[in-house]
């Protein structure tokens, strides 16, 4: 058996938000309104023997934030930029929720590529402000015509716009 490659193009929509408000302060907003968590921490509670329900409750007590997300990882891209010579704060933050995954995810199996989902908050070139951008979760996922997918992922879309604003406002 041989393996085949298809290829499905789709347009992604990269919202950048650009405010006066500093890289600390939006970073800070952030994390109050997200929880933390490994995604290693995340398996091990659902490879332990519980039930769904537990399990619902356990993430969201242990590892939610008011926001309803939670932050997986960061990666600083501004620790080695300067390496290159670019001298600014730059961090890509993984987040997300495997219990607002699963609306998506039970839908098409392939949308567990775009959830978690990312985020880039960046100073701004004069230090003066930051830009938070990300795309769209639903023009990632959506590619092709799924109206349950479609309006699990509209969900994720309205969520994370609303911890944006709420960070950068």
């Amino acid at each position: 058996m041989t393996s085949q490659t298809d290829n499905k193009p789709f347009h992604g929509i990269r919202t950048v938000v650009t405010t006066p408000v500093s890289f600390d302060e939006v970073c800070s907003r952030l994390r109050e309104q997200m929880g933390s968590a490994t995604v290693q921490e995340i398996v091990a509670l659902a490879q332990t023997l519980i039930t769904q329900a537990d399990y619902i409750a356990q993430v969201q007590e242990r590892f939610v934030g008011p926001s309803g997300f939670m932050r997986f990882a960061q990666i600083d891209h501004g620790n080695w930029l300067p390496v290159f010579g670019i001298h600014r704060r730059s961090l890509r933050w993984v987040l997300g929720n495997p219990l607002i995954a699963m609306t998506m995810i039970r839908h098409d199996i392939t949308a567990g590529l775009f959830a978690p989902v990312e985020i880039l908050i960046t100073e701004a070139q004069d230090g003066t402000g930051t830009s938070v951008t990300y795309v769209r979760p639903s023009s990632q996922m959506v590619i092709e015509s799924n109206p349950p997918l479609l309006a699990a992922a509209v969900v994720l879309d309205v969520k994370l716009d609303q911890l944006i604003t709420q960070a950068t406002s």
